[in-house]
């Protein structure tokens, strides 16, 4: 048996050895005891090793930030310059698969940045204006469709507007904000599967307010733009504070992918005197990114660059060059080792030809003048009791001061309606309300009442309330009412405009003849009549006016109209909300005296400088002056009122105000704002006819008054008085007007004595033009494009017709007048330098051309200038000031119920002109308030007052007096 066994496994031994599958099974099994060797030796014995070396192999190139050049005044003082800050990154670590996931963790950090009061700073051009309407910050229509392009991913603007409506290019803000917010899930829609709403600590899903939206999609969509490259980092905040950083890191646990990292900031010295000229750095926009790239390929979505100002203008001086790490990263993006280094190079130092001292007590000057101004403007009447007589005398009523207060977001009426409202706030407010309820009852009443009063029956103040509901229902964000849509041809319009039908009437008219858009109401039947559908507007109207504070503004202008709200009360709200500092005295006096004191308080906080003229925003509150060199044409000052700080232009709420603030601070007043520039025109009238030979030196001109050689007859300023005859120089130093319309006339009329006007717009362009007024100035930041007249030869020689000019064009204008016909190409720029202030370039302004007229033309000239200073009303002006002024003073109309405005022309000394100094106030009233400006500013420069003596000074002595025909 035994054996019988053994033969058989010999037998089956030797069958298993001589088949195929045996020699298989062994390989094998050969090969399976290598690989359960070599995962051993690879796992247990070296695992650590090869698990190094494996997530090592990606190398990568890391571009390293370069630091920005600073920027000096003429004299060496630091304008802009660099500081150590902390900003928050954040990078994809694969840690957040789901939409819900990503929006928490966003949702927390951006709590926590908020909490703080830090924001996010993302590449989105979406934020809120200062009433939380959603509206982009597109700079330019064509840069808001730049960015809606890069947003839908496609090539070119072209390709929008496609058939299919997927990527519209009139898109509204709000809409857009929407779109972003489905896209990412943050709003629940059809599919609740796909629920990307943040969580609470509970599991509950947090409804995202739009401040918080737009910073959490403003992240996503930056993130975009480095999602293919997993090591790179987004920085979505700059300059946080300790206490954020602190906070941040305390719950890095659940911010994975968020890191704080060292950088940078801005920071401006004097800011509210250079911020105009300077501007300010901000992450880059997709316009400005497409527009550096052809530059410098350096340039990336997350750069900082100048946004504005000289910081936009020199951004490739100032900017320096990138340096690289080469490093090996892992598979989240950390750095693992770095094996190679190239230094960043800094960017060069701008040295400006600006004075510090000269541009801050100029800035003070204009400001003083203005407060002037406004205590000779405003009085202690209604305006029902002020007689208009002309636009160099308008009279402001007090209650419109008061009422500026709330308009202007002086006073915040959201205060008001706190709990912590001081007693004099909670007594402003519950006004407000009670007038509210009963405002809107009215208005309901009068709005469903089938026998509605028409518009011109109801008081001024229903009106009021009627005409802001219409234009709020045809406002572009609203867009109820389709203006475009709208037959302004029929009957019923014109009754509209002339306010014979009542709002109620005008609006089913509308229905009946579809230009109210019904798809924006909340209409349940789909067979809606007339009633339902003006039922569904009225409610959609009252509903968002409660959230409108332009409406509640409204209100309280009708409260202070009407004495309900008083000017004692709001007088009071200044130091509750700490726009002044606390004066318990003062305090107590508002507290138990009458309207009469509470007018008196307001105007000595207007003459102390305490209200500033921007913040009440009344005519005036703008103006500008620019001072140049009349030998080298270098800017010594460039000042523009009001200002802004550009060190919080990154804080949005602040931003926000800045656009909200009805002084424009964000305008540059000397360099964007044209206007007419009126009888500073007419020495280049006057040059014209000399060198034409339309008019010699001793050609005497007799004004009788009125000019009558023209269709349209001109009035001296002086008539039914006249000036009799006056040759050039006395044309200019009385500024008779009936003077240059004769000039005008001759450099229009044929050698055969037809009159030809295209003849004399011709002849004064081109003399416009040689001294620069065709063209912007030559400085280095951003000016309005100025336009020589090209109507009426005879009223354009006057600085009337259509002449648009900045303060900055005049400058050159003047400055060529000054030195006698060497029209520079004027300049900010002084030198650019390296880091270790070697000199790089030179930037002395060049010479655009020079005007050859003849010696006595500039001699008639500059004596009638100089003229205007020692024998008109200016006279008494300048009396004291040792230095010679030559000038002139020109005044324009643009409404009869607004103040004209004001300019003065100058240079000094007159018999060896150094300095030319120009001055515009819009709306200043009269041309001796821009001739005071200058006379201080004369004094300060030539030593005759210091620093000191202006900041100390309160407002100066303003005047509506006419300054011959001014």
């Amino acid at each position: 048996m035994f054996d019988d066994l053994k033969e058989y496994l010999r037998e089956w031994f030797k069958k298993v050895i001589t088949s195929r599958l045996f020699v298989l099974a062994v390989v094998f099994c050969l090969m399976s005891s290598a690989l359960v060797m070599r995962l051993f030796n690879l796992q247990i014995i070296k695992g650590e090793e090869y698990q190094d070396a494996y997530t090592a192999m990606t190398e990568k190139v890391i571009k390293t930030a370069s630091t920005r050049g600073n920027i000096y005044d003429r004299n060496g003082n630091v304008l802009a310059y660099n500081e150590l800050a902390y900003d928050v990154t954040i990078q994809d670590t694969g840690a957040y698969k789901t939409d819900a996931q990503w929006n928490t963790m966003l949702y927390d950090l951006v709590s926590i940045l908020n909490k703080h009061g830090e924001s996010a700073q993302t590449s989105l051009e979406l934020t809120l204006d200062h009433d939380g309407n959603v509206v982009y910050t597109s700079e330019t229509q064509s840069g808001r469709k730049r960015f809606l392009r890069d947003y839908y991913g496609l090539k070119n603007v072209d390709e929008m507007d496609d058939s299919d409506g997927k990527y519209p290019s009139d898109i509204s803000a709000p809409d857009l904000l929407e779109r972003m917010k489905k896209e990412y899930h943050l709003t629940l829609g059809d599919d609740k599967n796909r629920d990307g709403r943040p969580l609470d600590k509970d599991g509950n899903p947090i409804d995202v307010s739009d401040e918080v939206a737009l910073q959490i999609v403003g992240i996503r969509y930056t993130m975009r733009f480095t999602a293919f490259q997993k090591y790179e980092s987004t920085t979505i905040a700059t300059d946080i504070s300790d206490e954020t950083v602190a906070d941040i890191l305390e719950h890095a646990a659940d911010l994975v992918g968020v890191n704080i990292q060292e950088s940078t900031i801005r920071v401006y010295n004097e800011s509210i005197y250079f911020a105009p000229i300077i501007g300010y750095t901000g992450k880059v926009t997709s316009e400005r990114l497409e527009e550096l790239k052809t530059v410098n390929d350096d340039y990336e979505l997350n750069d900082v660059v100048g946004r504005t100002g000289i910081e936009s203008s020199m951004e490739l001086e100032l900017k320096g060059k990138k340096g690289s790490q080469t490093a090996y990263v892992d598979n989240v993006g950390r750095i693992l080792s770095v094996t190679g280094e190239v230094a960043p190079v800094a960017g060069n130092d701008i040295w400006l030809t600006l004075d510090l001292n000269l541009q801050k007590g100029i800035y003070h000057i204009l400001e003083k003048q203005l407060a002037g101004v406004l205590l000779k403007t405003i009085v202690n009447q209604d305006e029902k009791d002020i007689a208009y007589i002309d636009s160099s005398s308008i009279k402001i009523p007090i209650k419109k001061a008061y009422f500026q207060l709330i308009n202007n977001n002086v006073l915040s009426i959201d205060n008001f309606a706190s709990e912590e409202a001081s007693d004099v706030e909670q007594q402003i407010y519950q006004k407000y309300e009670s007038s509210r309820v009963r405002i809107e009852q009215e208005l309901r009443g009068e709005l469903q009442s089938e026998n509605a009063t028409p518009m011109n029956a109801l008081s001024e103040e229903m009106q009021a309330y009627m005409q802001y509901i219409y234009s709020y229902l045809s406002s572009s964000n609203k867009a109820i009412v389709q203006r475009d849509a709208i037959d302004t041809s029929s009957d019923m319009y014109q009754a509209w405009k002339n306010g014979t039908i009542s709002l109620r009437e005008y609006l089913y008219y509308g229905i009946a003849n579809n230009w109210i858009d019904t798809t924006k109401l909340d209409i349940q039947s789909r067979y809606s009549n007339a009633d339902d559908v003006f039922t569904a507007l009225l409610d959609d109207c009252f509903r968002d006016l409660e959230q409108d504070p332009a409406f509640e503004k409204l209100i309280y202008q009708y409260l202070i109209n009407n004495n309900v709200v008083t000017g004692r009360e709001l007088c009071m709200a200044l130091y509750s909300q700490n726009v002044l500092a606390y004066d318990e005295n003062e305090v107590n006096l508002l507290r138990v005296s009458g309207e009469e004191y509470a007018y008196q308080f307001l105007m000595n906080k207007i003459r102390n400088i305490e209200i500033t003229p921007a913040q009440l925003a009344l005519d005036p509150c703008t103006a500008s002056c620019v001072v140049t060199s009349a030998k080298t044409g270098e800017v010594l000052a460039l000042v523009s009122y009001p200002s802004y700080d550009n060190n919080r232009i990154s804080d949005s709420t602040y931003f926000a105000q800045l656009n909200a603030d009805q002084s424009l601070p964000l305008r540059n007043n000397a360099t964007q704002t044209l206007k007419a520039p009126g009888s500073t025109f007419k020495p280049i009238t006057a040059i014209a006819g000399l060198e034409e030979g339309a008019i010699t030196l001793s050609d005497m001109i007799n004004c009788t008054g009125i000019y009558e050689e023209v269709s349209n007859p001109i009035r001296c300023w002086k008539y039914p008085g006249f000036h009799g005859p006056l040759n050039v120089v006395g044309g200019i130093e009385n500024s008779c007007n009936y003077f240059f319309s004769e000039v005008a006339h001759r450099l229009s009329t044929e050698t055969d004595g037809s009159y030809k006007p295209e003849k004399g717009l011709e002849t004064l362009k081109k003399y416009a033009t040689m001294f620069g007024l065709d063209r912007t100035s030559g400085i280095e930041i951003s000016e309005a494009t100025p336009s020589i007249s090209d109507t009426d030869p005879e009223r354009s020689s006057m600085g009337q017709g259509t002449h648009q000019f900045a303060s900055v064009q005049l400058a050159r204008y003047v400055t060529a007048l000054a030195n006698r016909g060497t029209v520079y190409d004027l300049s900010l720029i002084d030198k650019e330098t390296d880091s270790q202030g070697n000199l790089v370039k030179d930037y002395s302004p060049a010479v655009a051309s020079t005007l050859d007229f003849q010696t006595s033309t500039w001699d008639a000239v500059q004596q009638g200038m100089r003229q205007v200073v020692t024998n008109s009303s200016t006279k008494r002006m300048f009396d004291g000031l040792d230095v010679h002024v030559a000038g002139k003073t020109g005044t324009a109309q643009e409404s009869q119920k607004r103040g004209n405005h004001a300019f003065f022309i100058s240079f000094a000394p007159y018999e060896n002109p150094e300095i030319s100094v120009t001055v515009s106030i819009p709306n200043g009233y009269s041309s001796s308030n821009a001739a005071m400006v200058a006379k201080h500013v004369y004094r300060y420069f030539y030593g005759y007052a210091s620093l000191d003596d202006i900041l100390n000074s309160g407002a100066l002595d303003a005047s509506n007096e006419r300054i011959n025909g001014d």
